[in-house]
């Protein structure tokens, strides 16, 4: 991880951090939570050993990139995050399109990313999250609790401060080995003033303590608001979001999950994706793949076979364009 070089870039208004390797064709990698640029340690290393540059940055309020004055959700909205990347890209890719790839929070920037700006992307891999077209009917809030319940933890991370209180008590480095080696399929509801039992963590052997050490030390410094932020706007990001009910993805996509990551663990969500409905929203769905025995962080998990998915289905454009030439 020697080589990955580090920046400071201004976008839209805030400092985002990048970390950056190789040269080549760019692909932009992007995070969710409680993660940073570097879940993407695999990868990045993978890809621009074979012939690319690899950019991920931290996103808005997450790591190094600064976020809103006075954690101000309402600065935190698909539409502000793809702000900062169209931006970031408008200077490290002028007038090309690039790769993408997203898991969690970033798979769900990465699709508004291709609703809003499909003229930025040349082909997505996006992990965990699927895409799922607006409901001008209800809002994202009303209907989670109604489904899961007050407990569930997007619930849970609605009311500004009160998490962040827990969490405190509990220690950012506990919290972070908690959430990251989840397998429970089930949904994960956090018992309000006792979110997670008293159980010790054994890590993983993909997740080193050196690995959970960065996390937290990044965590311990700018707490784990800007993160909540995104799940805070997730109603607002509804009412914004309203020119785009309707549209589909129209940007070549595989997807990629494990069979014991919660969200494809979630209601309906199985039936969803494999039964036509994402390919019905994303009609250049070229691949589904359904990791076996494998959680929620897959790309940190299995990076091999993350890593070969990868390389293969964007290599697909680039022999492509090759041939044309």
């Amino acid at each position: 991880m020697e080589k990955v070089e580090h920046k400071t870039m201004r976008v839209n208004g805030i400092n985002m951090h990048i970390a950056e390797m190789g040269q080549g064709p760019i692909v932009l990698f992007l995070h969710g939570f409680p993660e940073l640029w570097y879940s993407w340690r695999h990868q990045m290393l993978f890809m621009a050993a074979h012939g690319y540059r690899v950019v991920a940055p931290d996103l808005r309020g997450f790591g190094d990139t600064t976020g809103a004055p006075k954690g101000d959700f309402t600065k935190f909205t698909t539409l502000h995050v793809v702000g900062d990347l169209v931006e970031l890209l408008n200077i490290i890719a002028t007038d090309q399109k690039v790769f993408l790839v997203g898991h969690d929070w970033g798979a769900m920037i990465a699709w508004a990313m291709c609703l809003y700006r499909p003229d930025k992307i040349k082909a997505l891999v996006n992990m965990s999250v699927p895409f799922f077209p607006r409901n001008p009917i209800i809002r994202p809030i009303v209907a989670l609790r109604a489904i899961y319940g007050d407990e569930y933890y997007i619930i849970r991370f609605q009311e500004p401060g009160e998490i962040e209180e827990e969490f405190a008590q509990i220690g950012t480095k506990t919290v972070l080995e908690k959430m990251l080696t989840i397998r429970d399929p089930e949904p994960l509801k956090l018992p309000k003033g006792k979110p997670f039992d008293d159980s010790p963590v054994i890590l993983p052997p993909w997740l080193t303590e050196k690995d959970v050490d960065y996390y937290a030390t990044k965590y311990e410094h700018t707490g784990f608001t800007g993160g909540l932020n995104y799940y805070r706007a997730l109603d607002l990001n509804w009412e914004l979001t309203a020119p785009w009910t309707g549209p589909k993805i129209e940007v070549p996509v595989k997807f990629i999950v494990g069979d014991l990551d919660l969200t494809y663990n979630s209601a309906g969500v199985k039936f969803y994706i494999n039964k036509g409905g994402l390919k019905k929203n994303v009609p250049l769905l070229e691949d589904v793949v359904i990791l076996k025995g494998v959680a929620h962080f897959l790309q940190q998990e299995k990076p091999d076979e993350v890593n070969e998915h990868i390389h293969v289905f964007f290599q697909s454009f680039s022999s492509s364009e090759t041939s044309a030439l």
